[in-house]
């Protein structure tokens, strides 16, 4: 398939890891162990990740764990600010999708490996191919092909006391909508809806989707988010088994009209929108 398949996962990222992952397990989410990243064995990478794992999709917490290592261009976001900088769709087919995108006039040089241990250091090692949309200003957007998806999806990592079973949607909030939207359909290789919110969605297979809206119809969907740049993933929608158990994880969270909200200060600078 040279489409994308879905959506994978959601990066919040930070310059300070331990207080991020604090700030998630207080919400709720059982996360995976530290885990450094490789571009390929004997390339250490700077930064590393614990993940909340979903049974459809999950979430990436990543830091810049050796500033001293490179941190593959993690630092140079965080200069604008600390939130949601990773959109990840999900694919089947690297080398088909590099050729579709490189029809569609996309400078793409090629795959991009990636790789982290599981568990320890020295542990099973989780691999990834990655193309990334070049020079996107909406961050780091990408289409992922996992190599060893049951190595990340272990039921140990799949219940949550918050009970999230699947990411549902990004939120995107665009100066320019329509040109972030466009990007994500070539990116993905699919057609864009509008939204009813304004700006217009992405369908995704799976019941996913992102949302590409205009600043002004953000408050009505999150009340009090307000982007500190633009573009920008401003919230992500996560789907909840059982919402008395969402609801009893979360004292603090705020009804909204797009559900049951954790604002962007108390989960890493991106909003959390919790639904059935």
């Amino acid at each position: 398939m040279t489409s994308a398949t879905g959506l994978d996962h959601i990066g919040v990222c930070t310059r300070d890891g331990p207080a991020l992952w604090a700030a998630y397990e207080r919400l709720g989410f059982a996360l995976t162990p530290v885990a450094r990243q490789s571009r390929r064995p004997g390339e250490p990478l700077g930064t590393g990740n614990r993940c909340a794992m979903l049974r459809q999709g999950y979430i990436e917490l990543l830091a810049i764990l050796d500033p001293a290592l490179p941190d593959n261009g993690l630092g140079a976001m965080l200069d604008r600010f600390a939130g949601a900088h990773i959109l990840a769709l999900g694919m089947e087919d690297s080398e088909g999708n590099l050729a579709r995108l490189r029809r569609a006039g996309l400078d793409i040089p090629g795959i991009a490996p990636l790789s982290r241990p599981v568990d320890a250091p020295d542990g099973p090692v989780a691999r990834f191919e990655r193309l990334p949309l070049p020079d996107a200003p909406e961050g780091r957007v990408q289409l992922v092909r996992h190599l060893t998806p049951e190595l990340l999806w272990q039921d140990r990592w799949l219940d949550h006391p918050n009970a999230v079973t699947a990411l549902r949607a990004a939120i995107l909030v665009s100066d320019r909508p329509a040109e972030s939207a466009a990007r994500l359909s070539r990116l993905s290789g699919l057609a864009l809806e509008p939204d009813p919110a304004g700006g217009f969605a992405l369908p995704l297979p799976g019941e996913a989707r992102v949302r590409i809206l205009p600043p002004d119809s953000l408050d009505a969907l999150l009340p009090g988010v307000t982007p500190p740049a633009l573009p920008m993933v401003a919230g992500m929608v996560l789907a909840s088994a059982d919402m008395a158990r969402t609801r009893a994880a979360l004292p603090s969270a705020t009804e909204t009209p797009a559900g049951l909200m954790v604002p962007p200060e108390a989960a890493g600078g991106c909003a959390l929108v919790f639904t059935p």
